[in-house]
């Protein structure tokens, strides 16, 4: 994990995009320490792309400071790409050249030498293939390929929106197990995604993005003790239907069923009893299991809590504009 008193290697102030009357970006806030990874997480739509393509200086901001590196991208943008490495969803690579040649291309681009093709290659499992054209690499491959282009400048950042877009599970393995690698090594990572799994054990911070803007960001540990507060508990039993009275028990928060009996509970203090209460109605139980903290757990509380939110605020408006 990072050191906390890292300096900070990409900050972004009040920062607004808009495509038209779109707002693809919204007054975004955000801060990486350098050395760390930070994964975007949203849905398509929340503005994760278009982020990315600000801090390289790809696109403009409207509104609002970037600072990578402590440059500017508007400005040094060619300074900074130089130090960074970007794999986007669907890399740009030359089909009619084999693997070698497109690394080679990027490598004269950025003053490195022939050694450095053959290292970046071997670090993604792709040397076996560089003699062969790039039309005939399979998905997994292109983005391994993508991957040795963006690091062969050892660059101090890296951008990685969507990197296991289309792959099967075991390339989508070996991608995230060399973004890991890549981290060990002080790389400060952004990587887009909206595959909840992908970020877990990588992420040591988790931004949530919708509409352009971050709606929540911190450590994993930090966001799971402010949102997950009430704890969950999946019950099940033979017949689900002796379950329902735990519904309305004291302690029990919210109750939705999704197969089992799912409980949102104040402390699993209240276990116990739930399930005395259960085996004295006659249920037979067949399943007790407090959820760990997971960030897919994580993701839908903070969704549903900022849901909560809007719907609160957006509910408070009338009754303000009443006492004007």
């Amino acid at each position: 994990m990072t050191n906390a008193m890292a300096p900070v290697a990409i900050e972004l102030e009040q920062v607004t995009r808009s495509f038209g009357e779109v707002r693809a970006v919204d007054r975004l806030d955000l801060a990486i320490p350098a050395g760390s990874v930070a994964v975007l997480l949203g849905p398509n739509g929340a503005g994760k792309t278009t982020t990315v393509r600000l801090l390289t200086g790809a696109l403009s901001a409207d509104a609002g400071r970037i600072g990578v590196l402590g440059l500017n991208p508007a400005v040094d943008g060619e300074e900074l790409r130089s130090r960074c490495g970007v794999v986007p969803p669907k890399p740009a690579l030359y089909d009619q050249l084999s693997g070698e040649e497109n690394l080679r291309f990027a490598a004269e681009i950025y003053g490195r030498p022939r050694e450095a093709i053959h290292d970046a290659a071997a670090r993604f499992g792709i040397d076996h293939a560089l003699h062969l054209k790039v039309g005939g690499y399979s998905t997994g491959m292109r983005t391994r390929l993508a991957l040795a282009r963006a690091v062969l400048h050892e660059p101090d950042v890296l951008l990685l929106d969507e990197p296991t877009a289309g792959l099967d599970p075991e390339s989508s393995r070996a991608v995230l197990d060399l973004i890991r690698e890549l981290a060990g090594r002080g790389r400060t990572i952004v990587m887009c995604t909206h595959l909840l799994h992908e970020a877990e054990g990588i992420a040591d911070q988790v931004v949530l993005m919708g509409a352009g803007r971050a709606r929540a960001a911190g450590r994993p540990d930090a966001l799971a003790g402010k949102y997950l507060t009430e704890p969950i508990v999946v019950i099940d039993a033979e017949d689900r239907s002796l379950l329902e009275p735990l519904t309305t028990r004291p302690g029990v928060v919210s109750a939705t069923w999704n197969g089992a009996l799912h409980l949102r509970v104040e402390s699993l203090a209240v276990l116990p009893d739930l399930v005395a209460h259960a085996v004295a109605g006659g249920a037979r139980l067949t399943r007790v299991e407090p959820q760990a903290a997971t960030l897919e757990t994580l993701y839908f509380e903070m969704q549903r809590r900022l849901r909560d939110e809007t719907r609160r605020r957006e509910e408070s408006r009338p009754a303000e504009r009443d006492s004007r």
